[in-house]
């Protein structure tokens, strides 16, 4: 039996990079689309929001002369494509999904109300929520979070290149050593970059617990559903 039934998967836009340093790796896209297929069939309900660090990233681009805002919404577009782009792996592996935008941009996706998330997740769709919060300054780490409360999720999966809570950056601190879990509280305490303040905050408001995990490792989605202890588990 699958340790969660209703998951919201966070992931990050750098990671579809692959090899490449930009845009979208249809190998590394055919890898994510195959491990969301396998929970899917176990029964597992999965909502997916995915960042747009591979296309554009506001806070960078405000940096170089964007003006804030403008750069956020540039960063809200980037998620819809590659949420448009995961959602046509899916479709290909034989998995129907749908992609909700926090924007109105229909026909590219419907817009976004927590009840019709989760009527298509309930009818075995994967859902992917698009365009963040679609307000600027919140991050899609914030995103993740808000969309995992509202679609009653029982945790959130956040697949990045690590496999876990540090206690400093490990690819740049070779000593750095890893949590198994820990508290809200202690990740806030001490500054860890689990995700953004807001977010880890959110998280700890509503009682959604965070797994952290590396998703770039064939077979880690499962692994994580199977219960195994292979990431770092944020908690109260």
């Amino acid at each position: 039996m699958p340790k969660f039934k209703r998951i919201l998967l966070k992931l990050s836009g750098e990671s579809l990079m692959g090899e490449q340093g930009y845009g979208i790796d249809t190998k590394r896209l055919n890898e994510y689309a195959a491990q969301i297929k396998e929970i899917h069939d176990l029964g597992v309900e999965i909502g997916i929001v995915i960042g747009g660090g591979n296309i554009f990233r506001g806070l960078q681009g405000a940096g170089k002369g964007f003006d804030r805002v403008k750069g956020d919404q540039m960063g809200m577009c980037a998620t819809v494509i590659n949420s448009l782009a995961l959602s046509s792996a899916l479709g290909a592996a034989g998995v129907k999904s749908r992609v909700l935008t926090a924007i109105r941009m229909e026909p590219i996706g419907e817009f976004y109300n927590k009840w019709k998330a989760i009527e298509a997740l309930e009818h075995g769709e994967v859902v992917i929520m698009s365009a963040g919060t679609g307000n600027p300054y919140f991050t899609t780490d914030t995103g993740s979070s808000l969309r995992g409360i509202e679609i009653e999720a029982d945790v959130m999966l956040k697949g990045t290149r690590v496999d876990g809570v540090y206690t400093a950056d490990p690819e740049k601190e070779p000593t750095a050593t890893k949590f198994a879990d820990i508290s809200y509280d202690e990740v806030l305490r001490r500054g860890l970059r689990v995700m953004d303040t807001t977010a880890t905050a959110m998280c700890k408001e509503n009682n959604l617990p965070i797994y952290v995990f590396n998703m770039d490792q064939l077979g880690n989605l499962r692994r994580v559903i199977d219960g195994e202890e292979i990431g770092t588990y944020v908690h109260a």
